[in-house]
């Protein structure tokens, strides 16, 4: 080393005699340059909130360009972070001298620059730092880890000779379970010392499970269907923009039943060809198990899943395979649009209608938004698939933007059921009933013939509201201005806003009465008591996600409904969607008007989504179908269009209506949502951004005023709603007024950018 460095040494005093003898000012520059080396200065995003891209310097010997990721110092802590495109940050650059280099290039495939330039946009769209975004893309730790195995626990059977009740409780929680000591103990509810106990007690053995197992590969023609003529044009259209690698959005737009999903099975047959990765996104964890099971038929083999309640271990595996382009094929939630695919080919957006695409806190960003950019940043074919799509994708196909793909008819033998109104006002249940007579006979003639029913209502739980009738006191949730919802079934009232909950009281915590309680309005439980009652003989389940809250309970629901072990199904929109029973032939829908009610922009096209979905499961068999919709206004628009099964008519005069309030897809919404444990806190904030509010052509701004939900969480909520032509800058403008102004630390300020919910 010594040696090296003075023959090093050496030969840049010879240059330097040599360049001071002769004078030639080119040796010169050269020598120059060679004594000053350029600065290899680095824009990196790090993982966290609390601070925006920062400039670091690349040590002597690291290779590394945009999108590697890297661990940096800030301060004396170490933190991961991407290395990122200069020019997107207009901000100058730090002083050279007060550069700190890059500690470490985490061995891990770089964030490639579609996805980069994707999280700009993200960014940018939604009014959001780059770090919010980015966290989603490095989603799992197997990002920073080289590691191929790692060690779960699984019960033994045996029981520790000190048992305590906590151990005896994770004991019972745990029964079948597998994982890391802190997922173990988050699922128990106890502490990790407790899990930890219970394996040096030998209650638990370890498991090595490798991270790096490869998935098995699909084959595309491995049971190809016979399709029909407008399932054939359909799914040409699509695999002939895969073959050609080019960037189109599809709106496959087919009536429930019509086989949508074999046709788009076909395009991901021919990204498989091609050796591309394709993301199918699903709106709800419950449909992944039956979307699994057809994706299995048709390919031989399960694709790659990703959703919430996966463990560490296989986020790890399918994080690695994704960024790495063995998984080929991956089925997930909203937040598998950000991640890090090596050759992206196709997206699938199924049931692309659903509101739960839309992200409602963090991020708040619509997947089929994202889907559509991302497709178009990486140069591939996006396909939104549904029997009922939103009327913002109907408009851009009569604009010209998206390419509409029709399959008018179902497949096969199966028609459309005929759909009927029940007029609430003539044909009433009895007293504290909620079936009418009407659709209590036709429940009783599918029983006789040995045929499956649905009953749907959008309303979790019990009943919606609990009061004394003594005092009138209402249970409401101490940390929302929202009711307590009553679940008889887990004896509990809860909360659906923040998950609070508790035991019902036995009395009255206003005047003391006992027995004074009772349940207003009916939710799916009551419901289903009702059935019991009416119908003794029945066979019943509730579906909603309170029980089917995994892609198991999902399965074990679809599995008792095919072998025909359950003949009434009560349940929420979650079954409204994805779900094939032929032996389903009867609808009922108990409630038509419920969201219709309040100022919801969207309420009527959601409600004519919800009800048209609910309607599609029956008659999907050979067996005709047929549906009772409740309601107490068979003329609303709504209603009589669903009757007449003029979905056109529908969304024609829906649109006029939109157009004629330049609202959205004709108008642009954000919503500003300020909140503080302190009222006036709040208050006062949302007073000063309205007071700085910009005066601006062809936008407006509503507000300060108190939310529809006063109070989340704890926190109290004030918003400011501004609605902007399309030709407007909205986020430019946002961002520059919010910019401008100071905020105490306990005050939080976000941004809505199209919102769809308003509370």
């Amino acid at each position: 080393m010594v040696s090296s460095f003075t023959a090093i040494a050496a030969i840049t005093c010879q240059f330097h005699e040599r360049v001071v003898q002769d004078g030639d000012a080119q040796q010169l520059h050269a020598y120059i340059a060679f004594m000053n080396p350029p600065l290899k200065r680095v824009r990196v995003v790090l993982l966290t909130q609390a601070i925006g891209p920062l400039d670091y310097r690349l040590p002597d010997g690291m290779n590394a360009k945009p999108g590697c990721v890297v661990m940096v110092p800030l301060g004396p802590r170490k933190l991961p972070g991407v290395i990122w495109d200069e020019d997107i940050f207009g901000d100058d650059p730090v002083d050279a001298k007060k550069l700190r280099n890059v500690l470490e290039l985490v061995e891990c495939p770089p964030i490639g620059k579609g996805l980069r330039r994707l999280v700009d946009w993200v960014a940018d769209y939604y009014l959001t730092q780059h770090s919010a975004v980015l966290r989603m893309v490095l989603a799992s730790s197997a990002a920073f880890t080289t590691s191929g195995t790692i060690t779960e626990y699984r019960r033994t059977g045996l029981e520790p000779a000190r048992l305590t009740p906590q151990r005896a409780a994770a004991l019972d929680a745990l029964e079948g379970a597998q994982g890391l000591v802190r997922e173990l103990a988050a699922e128990a509810g106890v502490s990790d010392n407790i899990i930890r106990g219970l394996i040096k007690a030998g209650a638990f053995e370890p498991v090595t499970i490798s991270v790096d197992t490869p998935f098995p590969e699909a084959l595309p023609d491995f049971a190809a269907p016979q399709l029909n003529a407008a399932q054939q044009t359909a799914a040409d259209a699509m695999t002939s923009a895969v073959r050609e690698g080019s960037f189109t959005t599809f709106v496959l737009d087919g009536v429930t039943g019509s086989g949508k999903t074999e046709t788009y099975f076909e395009a991901v047959a021919e990204a498989l060809r091609q050796k591309k990765q394709i993301l199918v996104l699903l709106p709800e964890i419950a449909l992944t198990q039956p979307f699994l099971k057809r994706f299995e038929e048709r390919f031989g083999v399960e694709p790659a899943t990703w959703h919430s309640n996966m463990r560490s271990t296989q986020r790890r595996r399918v994080w690695r395979a994704i960024a790495d382009g063995s998984a080929k094929v991956l089925v997930g939630a909203r937040s598998a649009l950000f991640l890090p695919f090596a050759n992206p080919g196709l997206i699938i957006v199924d049931e692309a209608h659903e509101t739960s695409f839309k992200q409602e806190d963090g991020v708040r960003y619509h997947a089929r938004d994202v889907a559509v950019m991302r497709g178009r940043f990486e140069r591939f074919p996006v396909v939104l698939a549904s029997a009922t799509p939103a009327l913002e994708s109907r408009h851009m196909v009569a604009i010209g933007r998206y390419k509409g793909l029709e399959i008018p008819s179902r497949f096969g033998a199966a028609k459309m059921p005929e759909i009927k109104a029940i007029d609430l006002t003539v044909d009433a249940p009895e007293r504290q009933h909620w079936i009418a007579p009407t659709l209590l006979k036709a429940l009783e003639e599918r029983l006789d013939r040995g045929e499956q029913s649905l009953l749907f209502l959008n309303r979790r739980g019990y009943a919606p509201l609990t009061l004394c009738r003594t005092c009138g006191h209402r249970f409401q949730c101490p940390n929302c201005t929202s009711w307590m919802v009553e679940h008889r079934l887990v004896r509990r009232l809860a909360c659906h806003h923040c998950g609070h909950v508790m035991p019902p009281p036995e009395e009255c915590p206003e005047c003391g009465e006992a027995d004074t309680l009772v349940a207003c309005g009916p939710g799916v439980e009551r419901i289903s008591d009702e059935v019991n009652r009416l119908l003794p003989e029945a066979r019943t389940i509730v579906a909603t996600s309170d029980t089917l809250w995994s892609p198991e309970k999902a399965a074990e629901f679809v599995a008792r409904v095919e072998s025909k072990a359950v003949d009434i199904i009560i349940g929420t929109q979650l079954v409204t969607k994805g779900y094939h029973f032929p032996e389903l032939t009867l609808v009922g829908v108990i409630d038509a008007d419920l969201g219709l009610e309040g100022g919801d922009l969207r309420a009527a096209e959601r409600t004519f989504q919800q009800i048209a979905q609910a309607a599609g499961r029956a008659g999907r068999g050979e067996k005709p179908g047929e549906v009772f919709i409740q309601t107490r206004n068979p003329n609303h628009p709504v209603i009589a269009a669903l009757v007449a099964g003029d979905r056109d008519a529908f969304y024609d005069a829906e649109t006029e209506q939109r157009k004629s309030a330049g609202a959205p897809p004709f108008g642009r919404f954000a919503a500003i949502i300020i909140s503080s444990e302190d009222e006036r806190e709040a208050i006062e904030a949302a007073r000063a951004i309205g007071a700085a509010a910009p005066r601006t052509d062809g936008m407006y701004i509503y507000g300060p005023a108190p939310a529809p939900l006063a109070m989340l969480r704890g926190r109290y909520r004030q918003r400011l709603l501004v609605h902007a032509q399309r030709s407007v800058e909205m986020q430019a403008i946002i961002r520059e007024w919010l910019g401008g102004i100071q905020f105490p630390r306990s005050v939080r300020v976000g941004v809505d950018v199209d919102p769809y919910s308003f509370l």
